[in-house]
């Protein structure tokens, strides 16, 4: 069986300083995809005995980015989507193993008034592609922080929330086509009702305090394989960063 983590550090650097390196050897992943480590090539030197790393920085300084540490050694490594538009925010490492493609995410976010949900469209429609593409070719572990939570269930206030980035139709509908598309969203695979558990909390108002959080940090898997999924786990006791890791675990 092979165990996975995705985990947005919000900074790597900074998730470092509150003890990123015990969490990731506690977790004792096969493979263990981060995003916006909010780094550039040279800034901190983080390896782990028994793992590869790969890594995608994004052109702005300290923005963006993402890296994926493997205990496999991957056939074939490919950075961005391929697609000028999308490659310069260091937001996609793909590893290619011989039974499946390890896909990491980091989806843009819509921010404040919705500025950018035109680019996030357009965004979510390539990924989409790339992702239907590496399908037709052999099963994808897709992970990462999507920026979406996908049904009311996903988030803490749901009817406030309706137009804020994250949280908009448009946004929900693309990752509805996305599962249409042929993924599974491991989460809730195995718990489909489960409420209350988030995978990010605003640094804002005490929300973590107070669970008021988003379940936008998530594991999908193609449908072709959803029958060697073991669990799926929202790690929300472990702290240093405003998301937790998120874990599945896969008998391939």
């Amino acid at each position: 069986m092979m165990k996975f983590i995705s985990w947005n550090v919000n900074g790597l650097r900074a998730c470092n300083d509150k003890g990123f390196s015990d969490i990731f050897r506690d977790l004792d992943a096969d493979f263990f995809c981060l995003q916006e480590t909010k780094m550039q090539h040279g800034q901190l030197d983080l390896q782990f005995e028994g793992y590869e790393s790969y890594w995608n920085y994004a052109e702005k300084k300290g923005y963006s980015g993402t890296a994926i540490y493997t205990r496999l050694k991957p056939l074939n490594v490919t950075y961005g989507l391929g697609i000028e538009e999308h490659d310069h925010e260091g937001r996609v490492i793909t590893l290619e193993f011989e039974k499946f493609f390890l896909v990491t995410v980091y989806t843009p976010n819509s921010q404040d008034e919705l500025k950018r949900l035109d680019y996030r469209m357009t965004w979510d429609d390539a990924f989409r592609d790339y992702m239907v593409a590496l399908d037709t070719r052999k099963p994808v572990v897709v992970c990462g922080d999507m920026n979406v939570a996908h049904k009311e269930i996903d988030l803490k206030n749901p009817k406030t929330n309706r137009r804020n980035a994250g949280f908009t139709d448009e946004e929900r509908d693309k990752f509805t086509l996305l599962l249409n598309a042929g993924f599974t969203d491991t989460f809730r695979h195995f718990y489909p009702d489960a409420e209350g558990i988030y995978s990010w909390w605003s640094y804002r108002f005490k929300a973590r305090e107070k669970n008021a959080g988003w379940r936008i940090d998530y594991f999908l898997v193609s449908d072709s394989v959803k029958g060697l999924l073991k669990d799926a786990k929202i790690h929300t006791e472990i702290m240093g960063s405003d998301h937790c890791p998120v874990e599945v675990d896969i008998d391939f």
